[in-house]
């Protein structure tokens, strides 16, 4: 049997944005029938070298050729037209149409086709490739995965026989994620080409038939899966070993309450209830983490700890004071810290405009005697947090905003914990950071564990939450469904949690309340 076709060879490609290069003679062969992994580091260059296939950006140089033909994007329409389809990490959905009616924005037929016919051209590609949504179901009232989902049945019914999914893997719960496996094997098995970018290594190992690692814009090389280790997979994207241990120090005894929240409840923006009936205790010198669908009440904890968010009613118990109506420098002073990184990472915080040593400073000036700022020792504490997290900075005055994203992330957590807080709360602390980095932080989390500080960890991916913390609260739709020891508990089990599939028997598994 012979070699397939090749539905995607991108030889030579180069992109530049000023004097950054963001890709330099890069090589990419994808064949029908396979499904083809892209890894590297933040900022190897995968977004931008697949936009370029989505026809988002144009190369400056190289050629790209599709199912043998060269050819030039100058839209993204090109792209499409030529059977590309592009899953974006954040789905292009509009909430308030159905699923029916979000396939056929943009076609030039509108909204005016028969509606039956396109029920049943609908149905014809969800049987084809085993996709499972209700055509007439709002966008509002659809699960992360049925998103995903109708995102994919868009580009299919648009023709599209190669598939482009940039983290798709990275909102979902366990049974979401064996659902879009099961998905693109059906996709691989009807030929289609399926090109995922992803930075869960376990999950590349499980799906791809071959992967391609970039390293700062370049091809450093493509291998077959099944002849491949993981180490020797994180050797080429970072360019030498790393040690992939987390290890996890067991909590503090005896396991004495630091923070203890009661019957907390919150409204949003929208004046509907954000938090509902939220109690949990944080001891000292462990590691409580935090898992949920995106939007569950995660963000709400965190400003309410911190006093950025005012509750409707409940006590929050700090070393047995009630914090609740306390401002934020109020319960700074106390001894709470909150790395929460949000979206916006200098919203909460960091002024961008100002360097790390001014950031320090503004963290600072309140306990500093009389009205003279000494920035001696705020540039010595930024130079040892610039060493100790390996910060990529020209220098400690330079401006934060011109960091990269994960560089941003680092100033914040290490400025936080220089601060020697006795509860320290994070929010996806590792969210844009490279795998070196990402270690680095957990091993300074399990630093403020050992030292007896109490760790509030929201974390995105389970695999980390089960190695690194010592109890898992789990929410949905902003409750508590249940308090668990991640050693005795799976991910599948986590994941019913997190869509309020199992919450009658998570209550029992809490071993500390």
């Amino acid at each position: 049997m012979g070699q397939p076709l090749k539905a995607i060879e991108m030889k030579g490609i180069s992109k530049a944005f000023g004097s950054v290069k963001a890709n330099e003679d890069v090589e990419l062969t994808v064949y029908n029938g396979e499904v083809h992994a892209l890894l590297g580091e933040n900022g190897a260059g995968k977004s931008t070298l697949v936009n370029m296939l989505s026809g988002i950006y144009h190369q400056d140089s190289g050629t790209v050729r599709v199912n043998g033909n060269e050819v030039r994007f100058s839209s993204p329409k090109d792209s499409i037209a030529i059977g590309i389809g592009m899953i974006h990490q954040h789905f292009k959905l509009v909430d308030v149409l159905t699923a029916k009616e979000n396939i056929l924005l943009g076609r030039s037929s509108g909204l005016f086709r028969n509606s039956k016919q396109l029920t049943k051209e609908i149905r014809a590609i969800s049987d084809r490739y085993g996709l499972d949504v209700d055509p007439d179901k709002k966008v509002y009232n659809m699960s992360v995965g049925e998103k995903q989902t109708l995102e994919i049945i868009k580009v299919l019914y648009r023709g599209a026989r190669i598939l482009i999914l940039d983290e798709p893997t990275a909102v979902l719960t366990p049974q979401e994620i064996k659902r879009l496996f099961r998905i693109i094997r059906n996709m691989k098995e009807q030929g289609c080409a399926v090109v995922i970018i992803t930075h869960k290594l376990n999950e590349v190992m499980e799906i791809s038939d071959r992967i391609t690692v970039l390293r700062r814009g370049r091809t450093i090389g493509t291998v077959d899966t099944d002849k491949v280790q993981v180490g020797s997979l994180i050797e080429m994207m970072v360019g030498k070993k790393v040690d992939l241990a987390i290890r996890k120090e067991p909590p503090a005894q005896p396991m004495r309450p630091l923070l203890e929240v009661d019957n907390l409840h919150v409204v949003g923006h929208d004046r509907k209830s954000a938090l509902a009936d939220i109690s949990f205790t944080l001891h000292e010198g462990e590691i409580l983490g935090v898992a949920g669908v995106a939007g569950s009440g995660q963000k709400e904890i965190c400003e309410t700890i911190a006093g950025l968010t005012k509750a409707e009613k409940g006590r929050i118990f700090f070393d047995g004071d009630n914090i609740i109506g306390k401002t934020p420098r109020e319960i700074i002073r106390l001894g709470i810290r909150m790395g929460f990184i949000p979206e916006d990472r200098l919203g909460m915080g960091l002024v961008g405009s100002m360097d790390i040593v001014h950031n320090l400073i503004l963290k600072d000036y309140q306990n500093q005697p009389g009205i003279f700022l000494k920035r001696g020792p705020c540039a010595e504490k930024a130079t040892a947090i610039v060493r100790r997290l390996d910060i990529n900075t020209p220098n400690i005055y330079y401006p934060v905003k011109k960091l990269s994203g994960g560089n941003i992330q680092k100033v914040l957590l290490g400025r936080e914990i220089d601060s020697d807080p006795r509860v320290l709360i994070t929010a996806y602390p590792v969210r844009g950071l490279d795998i070196g980095a990402s270690y680095k932080i957990y091993d300074l989390l399990n630093e403020q564990k050992s030292r007896g500080a109490g760790v509030l960890f929201i974390g995105e991916d389970l695999d980390v939450l089960m190695d690194l913390c010592d109890r898992i609260m789990v929410f949905c739709v902003g409750r508590v469904s249940g308090i668990v020891d991640p050693s005795k508990v799976t991910k599948e089990e986590i994941g019913l949690m997190m869509t309020g599939g199992k919450e009658d028997a998570a209550h029992e598994l809490d071993q500390h309340q």
